[in-house]
């Protein structure tokens, strides 16, 4: 995958932190502490939203859908 080096701004709070996991070996460097921050914060973000999503979802509805999809799987299953 591609790489593109962006500049950012830290405190200098976490910008310790951030140095006294990279002394201690628990990431290489800086930017792969970063970018693993970033991607996991990311994937959270995506969870959540789409946890939000589905609670919008009317439960009987999720349900006739479910059964649909289920009844439709159920026709092509072989015979024993």
């Amino acid at each position: 995958m591609a790489r593109a080096k962006v500049a950012i701004s830290l405190d200098e709070s976490t910008l310790d932190r951030l140095d006294k996991l990279v002394r201690k070996q628990v990431f290489p460097n800086r930017s792969q502490a970063i970018e693993e921050a970033v991607a996991e914060k990311l994937s959270r973000i995506e969870k959540s939203r789409l946890a939000q999503e589905c609670a919008k979802l009317d439960p009987a509805f999720e349900k006739a859908l479910a059964e649909e999809g289920l009844s439709e799987e159920l026709k092509t299953w072989p015979e024993y």
